[in-house]
């Protein structure tokens, strides 16, 4: 070994040298892993359990949507011409026409079943699938969910042997790891693609329960239903859908994670439908305004604005203003991670819910129900009523007691309670954050308390004041609707 100016280095300078690489190179992670050398021998692995989709569907003519006769001049040969014309086409109806569409799937058992998304498959008459040996199959729908869009096909292999695939942990899988999609894009059969993580946990409004992965590997109409692969050759992702202005692939692709499937296929399976937990309750995002005003030290978590009347939340003394903070151990960091976790706990536990109330946190024991069929959860409501009216000029706010003239002046249900806006000044707070007259306003404060007159919410404002609060958190509700609003109390 020689030192920088050239000359050989002295024995003691070697020794240094050798010892530091020794160290470096067994402290220093490696900053990248080298892209496979060829994804050929995982592809051809892989393929074979690939399948793609093949739906047809019916549809009927619509004898309401055919041209109306031209219009022409009184009296002109061509208006009899046409006329007579259509009325040919009237008796004559348009025959009915069969659509074919395509898409992706896979197997996950042996037997014949196959996962796809629910959209390759929805309004379907007949649905096929095509194995990797391009032998055609009659396929029947074991179960389907909207919300998650997920499909579960059946067919009988006869006697060909299938490959199943096995679903991996895709919440091992981070930003920047190599992934292969494959699929049947635009019908052209088994392809393979391939790219990295580009990010996780992505809500693209697909639906309730968003967490997509999403990918920068080529995905195409025709992909939807098939397998996204890590370098181990598990199935981590549900290739879904994609963004993008022009139609084809530009490199953004989204995928149903494995761990939020595995669930959803394991019910469809037994119970040909999603059985999801339940707890019924409405939630808003914490924003800074509202955790200053509940006295939160972040904001975060899930607040509270109604309880379902009998629900698990309202039988475990769950309240209004309750800000969820945890949910069987698992922090919730972000309202809209809530109803992902609830949904994904099986029906029937008993599980632990850590809420924020009163400037402290406490832990409060819910069975979960199976998620109704009525999606509609109303919110339970306590009878009260008081005259009184009173402008709050901090706010802004006319208020005014709910009696029988403020009922049937703003067309009040029977049971609503609360004190009633009557009226907002331009300018003030109430009208910053878009209160309007009609709206009514329920609780107030960081303990949430439930008011009936109007003097209680200025209570509530000179009690911020003094405690030397910013804000005031109100719960108003609109049209059955309830959502918390930070109001602003600083004098000006």
């Amino acid at each position: 070994m020689t030192a920088r100016d050239g000359r050989p280095m002295k024995s003691g300078q070697r020794r240094f040298a050798l010892a530091l690489v020794v160290v470096l190179a067994g402290t220093l992670p490696a900053l990248a892993k080298a892209p496979p050398e060829s994804f050929a021998d995982l592809a051809a692995k892989l393929l074979p359990s690939v399948v793609n989709i093949s739906t047809t569907q019916t549809v009927r003519s619509d004898s309401g949507n055919r041209p109306e006769i031209p219009r022409f001049a009184p009296g002109s040969p061509f208006e009899r011409f046409f006329r007579e014309f259509f009325e040919r086409q009237q008796q004559n109806p348009m025959p009915r026409q069969r659509v074919t569409s395509l898409g992706s799937g896979f197997v996950i058992d042996a037997t014949g079943v196959i996962v796809t998304n629910n959209h390759v498959i929805a309004e379907a008459d007949k649905i096929a699938v095509i194995l990797s040996d391009k032998t055609r199959l009659d396929a029947e729908v074991i179960g389907r969910d909207a919300k998650t869009d997920l499909a579960l096909l059946r067919i009988d292999p006869g006697g060909k042997t299938l490959s199943a695939l096995k679903l991996g942990n895709s919440d091992g899988t981070r930003v920047g790891d190599w992934v292969i999609a494959i699929g049947n894009p635009f019908g052209l059969g088994g392809t393979v693609t391939a790219g990295i993580v580009s990010a996780r946990q992505r809500d693209i409004n697909a639906g309730p329960y968003d967490d997509f992965i999403q990918t920068d590997a080529s995905i195409n109409r025709g992909n939807s239903g098939g397998p996204m692969f890590n370098l181990a050759g598990e199935v981590i992702g549900i290739n879904t859908a994609i963004f993008s202005p022009t139609g084809g692939s530009v490199g953004i692709g989204f995928a149903i994670p494995s761990n939020l499937a595995g669930p959803i296929i394991d019910q469809l399976l037994e119970f040909g439908r999603a059985r999801r937990g339940y707890i019924g309750v409405r939630i808003q995002t914490v924003t800074d305004d509202i955790a200053q005003g509940l006295g939160l030290p972040d904001a975060s978590g899930a607040l509270v604005t109604s309880l379902a009347e009998g629900g698990p939340a309202a039988r475990a003394k769950v309240e209004v203003g309750d800000v969820i903070l945890a949910f069987d151990g698992k922090t919730i960091s972000e309202m809209r991670s809530l109803p992902r976790i609830v949904a994904e706990t099986e029906v029937g536990r008993e599980v632990p819910v850590v809420v924020w109330r009163k400037g402290e946190k406490r832990t409060l024991n819910v069975t979960l129900d199976e998620f109704p069929d009525d999606e509609r959860q109303v919110a339970a409501r306590t009878p009260g009523e008081k005259p009184g009216q009173a402008t709050v000029e901090t706010l802004g706010l006319d208020l005014a007691a709910i009696t029988p003239e403020t009922r049937e002046r703003f067309n009040l249900a029977d049971d609503a309670t609360g004190v009633i806006v009557v009226d907002v000044k331009p300018g003030s707070p109430a009208s910053e954050k878009q209160i309007r007259p009609g709206d009514i306003i329920r609780k107030v404060g960081p303990e949430q308390s439930d008011v009936t007159e109007p003097s209680q919410v200025e209570a509530a404002v000179e009690s911020a004041r003094q405690a030397e609060r910013k804000t005031l958190l109100v719960l108003v509700e609109r049209e059955s609707n309830q959502h918390f609003i930070a109001l602003s109390v600083a004098k000006g």
